[in-house]
């Protein structure tokens, strides 16, 4: 049985389209015999840049508050670390959030 793993990523919602298709082109975002499978959902997400930061939004010291979404996948764990690393390299902040959650088949 391969590991399973769903992939969550935040991120403005004006990347969605290439963040889908790098993703995709690691092998991620396949299920079953269905490719560019993904989910997303618009979330509200604050956060506050510290000294020693570049950021992508907001200011450093103030608290920023942003639209976002959140994007969920499917990704196989022979094609995580390319996958992190394509996201990293579309993703705009120097920071992204990337959950990694292991599934389990049944």
């Amino acid at each position: 049985m391969d590991n399973i793993y769903k992939i969550e990523v935040f991120i403005p919602e004006k990347f969605l389209n290439e963040l889908r298709i790098a993703m995709n082109n690691t092998g991620a975002c396949k299920y079953g015999n269905y490719d560019n499978c993904i989910s997303y959902s618009k979330v509200k997400s604050m956060w506050r840049p510290l000294e020693g930061t570049n950021p992508y939004l907001g200011e450093i010291g103030k608290l920023c508050f942003a639209d976002e979404i959140k994007v969920e996948a499917i990704c196989k764990g022979e094609f995580l670390k390319d996958t992190v690393k394509a996201i990293k390299q579309v993703h705009p902040y120097e920071e992204p959030v990337i959950n990694i959650i292991p599934l389990y088949e049944i």
